[in-house]
């Protein structure tokens, strides 16, 4: 027997002993489709709250410039007539140096007028005093909407930080969400649920009378239209921008933000809640419109459709009605 045959019982007994005592390295197991579903609601939930304080800061924004806009436009004619009124003012001084203090006849009065000399001057005195009187008043106005200007300015350029923060953060959820959204593209082979939107669905709106009934035939509608961040037209919705477009068909306007929505609207009990009224949802970070029997539609969240289901999805913060 060879010197090879002798050592080989040895090597198999060694090679045994090496697997039985090496570490078990298990392969690593694929996200399950509830895990991965789990973890796609999650970040839908964190980004729809991104989204929502973007969509204040981008209400509070546009009001603060508009404002900002009046404010200009007010501040030029005021301007011109605080000019015009001090060198109305200079150019009597100006007179009255000249004539030595009013003193001479020549250059104030007409000889052939029969107004005393004290009736001129207490004319001219008070002529000068209203002007002047003018002149504060126009400089305490232009005083007080330069220091609007001047706040509305620090409020814009504060809020257009914050919105580029928002920005940054909304990007960086996004980027995760694109890699949740791959992960169900190969569990489920799409990344979001597939539009179902359908005009016809109108039809099965309840009958509603007046504005509010316009709103929940909208709202009808959009069942089936995609989520889509900052939407509020017929290609998507987000939460509020739902809301806001189905008020808009009313002939009423809310602000596309949950939190200036809930600030607009009368505050009602849920006992008195009917169709068209708004149900708002965990800290202001989710609206939806209710449609009776206990029925809401709402724009859930990324990756998702707009949808009719039980309103109490989640922890629900108040109700309001559009005024």
């Amino acid at each position: 027997m060879s010197s090879i045959r002798k050592r080989l019982p040895a090597l198999v007994v060694a090679a045994i002993t090496a697997v039985l005592v090496a570490p078990v390295t298990p392969a690593q197991a694929e996200p399950s489709p509830a895990e991965l579903t789990r973890q796609i609601e999650k970040a839908s939930a964190e980004l729809e709250q991104v989204v929502e304080a973007h969509n204040t800061l981008a209400e509070d924004l546009k009001a603060n410039k508009a404002a900002l806009t009046e404010l200009t436009a007010r501040l030029g004619p005021l301007e011109e007539q605080v000019a015009q009124s001090r060198a109305e003012v200079n150019q009597l001084a100006v007179a009255a140096y000249k004539t030595g203090e009013l003193g001479t006849a020549a250059a104030l009065l007409n000889p052939d007028d029969a107004t005393t000399l004290v009736d001129r001057l207490t004319a001219v005195d008070r002529l000068a005093q209203e002007r002047q009187n003018r002149i504060t008043a126009f400089t305490n106005d232009q005083r007080q909407l330069l220091a609007q200007r001047t706040r509305l300015e620090a409020a814009v350029e504060k809020a257009t930080a914050q919105a580029e923060g928002l920005a940054s953060t909304r990007k960086r959820i996004e980027r995760d969400l694109a890699d949740l959204y791959e992960l169900r593209r190969q569990a489920y082979g799409r990344a979001t649920e597939q539009s179902t939107a359908d005009p016809d669905r109108v039809r099965a709106a309840p009958s509603v009378s007046g504005a509010a009934g316009v709103a929940v035939r909208y709202a009808y509608g959009a069942l089936g239209t995609p989520y889509r961040w900052g939407g509020d037209g017929r290609n998507g919705y987000d939460c509020s921008g739902l809301t806001s477009a189905a008020w808009r068909a009313a002939g009423k306007s809310l602000p596309h933000s949950t939190r200036r929505q809930w600030g607009v609207v009368a505050h009602i009990n849920r006992r008195d809640l009917s169709p068209g009224d708004l149900v708002f949802y965990r800290g202001l970070g989710h609206v939806a419109l209710y449609v009776g029997n206990g029925q809401i539609i709402d724009a859930p969240s990324a990756g998702r459709n707009v949808v009719k289901r039980d309103m109490n999805i989640m922890p629900i913060a108040g109700y309001g009605r559009v005024r």
